[in-house]
């Protein structure tokens, strides 16, 4: 990108003004904007909670609408100020924070053509995570990323255990199946599926337990296997952990391309797209 496109692209003062107000938590203006922020967060997901209990619905549903309208009018100006300040837009728009600032404006919206939508506002509670970034804790902000590196990487092996825990429960339920009646409620192969799955992840409803001493045999195995069920996920994610290395501090700037965070303290320039971080 030559320079004149890079100044094209650069944002007007007024839009770096707003950015560090909005996405930066270093500041006084931008703490202050992010405190009452998660204050009308914590406030919506209030109204939607009391909402939904018939005698406060009914008592205070006028004004519960009112503030819950209020509050997506709010949060709708404040995602297009996000989208605003940012120079590539799209970028923010799929990122993780853009998308459930969207979905958290949507429901309000979707309840004028749909009954009852309105009650998924409550995805809001996810933008409570930017609380970690207005305390500056930013250790813990490198622990998920750390975890979630953990994750990425153990995935192929992930998947091969859920490969094996779906093939010997479609076993197991067929078993199950051809030993028990359809009187103890094995009445169909995926019926019976579904008792092993409960059965081997130890949640045990017992709507469903096996009647003859045979049934009952297999059920103290799938029972038996279930807590190595529990223990092998665990060893493969706490074996990658050790493995990842820890990250640096990091520091809550946003990069104004890419929109992206968890840059370190000392960061010039945008790790994921080598961006300057000071515009």
């Amino acid at each position: 990108m030559s320079s004149k496109d890079k100044n094209s692209d650069a944002l007007r003062p007024w839009q770096k003004k707003l950015h560090v107000v909005i996405f930066e938590a270093d500041t006084k203006a931008g703490k202050q904007f992010d405190w009452i922020l998660l204050g009308a967060i914590v406030l919506s997901i209030l109204v939607v909670m009391l909402e939904s209990v018939p005698e406060y619905g009914e008592a205070y549903g006028t004004w519960f609408t009112a503030i819950e309208w209020g509050l997506t009018i709010l949060f709708t100006i404040e995602y297009i100020l996000r989208i605003l300040t940012v120079r590539r837009s799209i970028t923010y728009i799929l990122s993780f924070y853009g998308l459930v600032d969207l979905l958290s404006i949507l429901p309000t919206y979707l309840g004028l053509f749909f009954h009852g939508t309105h009650s998924l506002a409550i995805i809001r509670s996810l933008r409570l995570l930017r609380v970690f970034r207005i305390l500056k804790l930013g250790k813990y902000i490198s622990d998920g990323q750390n975890l979630m590196q953990a994750l990425k990487n153990s995935r192929s092996k992930i998947i091969v255990f859920l490969g094996a825990i779906l093939t010997s429960v479609t076993i197991l339920g067929t078993i199950m199946y051809l030993v028990e009646s359809p009187e103890s409620g094995f009445t169909s192969i995926p019926r019976s599926i579904y008792w092993a799955i409960v059965t081997l992840t130890t949640v045990g409803y017992g709507d469903i337990y096996p009647a003859s001493e045979l049934g009952q045999f297999i059920a103290a195995i799938v029972m038996i296997l279930g807590y190595a069920v529990i223990a092998v996920p665990t060893g493969i994610v706490t074996n990658e952990l050790i493995q990842t290395k820890s990250a640096e501090k990091i520091s809550t700037q946003v990069c104004e391309n890419c929109s992206r965070e968890g840059h370190d303290k000392d960061a010039i320039f945008c790790k994921y797209c080598g961006d300057s971080l000071n515009g």
